[in-house]
């Protein structure tokens, strides 16, 4: 049985992410707290995770939902105590599961004392800590940089008479990384982390920590290229970010970093690459050698209705630029994008499709990612306009309608608020369609979902070639994606079918191999030719 511990970011882990607010409500407010989470860790210990990513519980205003940090190293007292973190962290130690805290270190909220300092003057202690400009001559900002949650990246500061950066909202400023002492202040909370037991972090947009220090204009993007996660409807993706960010210096902090997570054994670094340039180049860069990243976590899977080719084009390209040494954290779904069984059109059979799907992720090179309820099969839940809470849906709606729909609450039984809370409201409301599809429901019946995302993750534990094999993709019709791994003398040839109706595939590679079972899937394979029924996968080893 593989854990991360056996080779720290490269063993093919399975992360499982928690959204906070909507995993389990302990004490009746409407919204899910750490006490909540602890109550559940065996929930993701039983389906055969390795490790859980907790979304930010820091002390937050909440304009962002936690992705607005005051304070790095408190516990806002919407989610617990400090108490209460230790005793998750000891639970999930005692299941098994690594715990992985998700880092913020690009931006701060404006509530945070460091901003409330650097604020004040031009010339106190902090003033240097954010991204401070002066105002064009006219006093429009300094450079036509955008936010990505709408609006210029510039927000005019009247006291200190210039304008600050923010990435995303206009109460997120962002530090300023050129600064060693702001570096030193985020290895500082990393390291507070590091010693109450946390394993490791996902670096929330690792390659937005360092700006362009000449504030150079962006210049506008290739008409064929829109960053994959932005809506159309917002202009950020009409620029091409050569300077607000992925800058080549972020990578001698991220070296920093490592050296400090090095001093803590088995610890790692997940770090989120959100870039529409080159991201296969990002990728190598950021894992290369052994200074940098364990892993990066790619967006590059959370297109609209990705067919099996593109699929496939889009993981062998950034594997292949990675190499051998390098490894990616591969996902579907998160916080950020609608589900995936929504977003590729599988809504209307996402009981079905959801096991082949992980399967997927299984089967390819990295760490599979797991968002919560993607075991239950969930589609993205509707939200009304007037129950929304994200600030980026609000800001785009109707033509983009935010991110409300893949953060509500997990429905855990089938009760007015799904087993998730005792209030007679959430924070955000449950979608009758997950409710019907609840954990409870679907725990004491073999052929849910969830018995079957289970059964194949605990089966893939042992077949050492899915964990930390080589990779090359085969050849195979659309919608069949083929793939054999090999580690040493093993090799595992899989065959997955993507498409709603059987398929009857020749692959080669096949050829005089021994059909595996205990999977939970019903491929057949006869010499070169796989039968595959719809959303079913075929494994074999040779």
């Amino acid at each position: 049985m593989a854990r991360i511990t056996d080779q720290p970011g490269r063993s093919g882990e399975v992360v499982y992410q928690i959204y906070v607010r909507s995993f389990q409500d302990s004490d009746g407010d409407g919204v899910g707290d750490l006490r909540g989470i602890t109550s559940r860790l065996e929930h993701i210990a039983r389906l055969g995770a390795d490790a859980v990513w907790l979304t930010p519980f820091f002390r937050s205003p909440m304009a962002d939902f936690g992705y607005d940090v005051a304070d790095y190293c408190a516990v806002d007292p919407l989610f617990g105590t400090a108490e209460d973190a230790a005793a998750l962290i000891a639970r999930a130690h005692e299941l098994g599961l690594k715990v992985i805290f998700d880092l913020v270190a690009s931006h701060t909220s404006d509530q945070h004392a460091w901003f409330r300092e650097s604020a004040r003057s031009r010339d106190n202690p902090k003033a240097d800590w954010y991204v401070w400009a002066d105002p064009a001559p006219d006093g429009t900002p300094p450079n036509n940089w955008l936010a990505v949650f709408g609006g210029p990246a510039w927000q005019w500061h009247p006291k200190r008479r210039q304008y600050y950066l923010h990435n995303f909202l206009v109460s997120q400023p962002d530090l300023n990384f050129h600064n060693p002492a702001v570096q030193d202040a985020i290895l500082d909370a990393a390291r507070f982390w590091l010693d109450r037991g946390v394993d490791g972090f996902r670096l929330d947009v690792v390659n937005y920590y360092v700006h362009d220090a000449k504030l150079r204009n962006n210049p506008p993007a290739p008409p064929d290229r829109i960053l994959r996660v932005t809506t159309r409807a917002n202009p950020y993706g009409w620029q091409d970010h050569l300077y607000d960010h992925t800058r080549p210096e972020t990578l001698a902090f991220v070296e920093r970093l490592r050296v400090l997570i090095d001093t803590y054994p088995g610890a790692f670094l997940m770090g989120e690459l959100v870039t529409d340039r080159s991201p296969e180049k990002q990728a190598k860069a950021y894992t290369a050698g052994s200074k940098r990243l364990h892993m990066v976590y790619s967006f590059d899977l959370f297109g609209e209705q990705m067919s099996a080719a593109e699929i496939r084009a889009t993981i062998e390209r950034i594997d292949r630029a990675v190499g051998p040494r390098g490894w990616v954290a591969w996902a579907l779904s998160n916080h950020d994008v609608k589900r995936v069984a929504s977003r590729w059109g599988f809504e209307d059979v996402a009981a079905d499709a959801t096991p082949a799907l992980i399967a997927l992720l299984g089967a390819v090179r990295g760490a599979p990612c797991l968002y919560q309820g993607d075991e239950l099969g969930l589609v993205e839940a509707d939200v009304p306009f007037e129950a929304l809470r994200d600030p980026y849906g609000k800001a785009f709606w109707p033509e983009f309608k935010g991110r409300d729909g893949c953060r509500t609450p997990m429905p855990w039984g089938a009760g007015p608020a799904a087993g998730f809370s005792t209030a007679q409201s959430t924070w955000l409301p449950v979608d009758p369609r997950h409710r019907a599809r609840n954990a409870a429901a679907q725990m004491g019946d073999p052929a849910s979902t969830l018995a079957r995302v289970t059964r194949f993750l605990h089966w893939r534990r042992g077949v050492r070639p899915l964990l930390t094999g080589s990779m090359r993709f085969l050849e195979a019709p659309d919608p069949v994606i083929a793939i054999e791994r090999r580690s040493g003398a093993e090799r595992v040839i899989v065959a997955i079918n993507l498409g709603r109706a059987p398929t009857d595939a020749a692959i080669p590679a096949f050829e005089g191999s021994e059909l595996l079972d205990g999977h939970g899937f019903a491929g057949v394979v006869d010499g070169t030719r796989v039968h595959l029924p719809p959303f079913e996968a075929a494994f074999a080893a040779q």
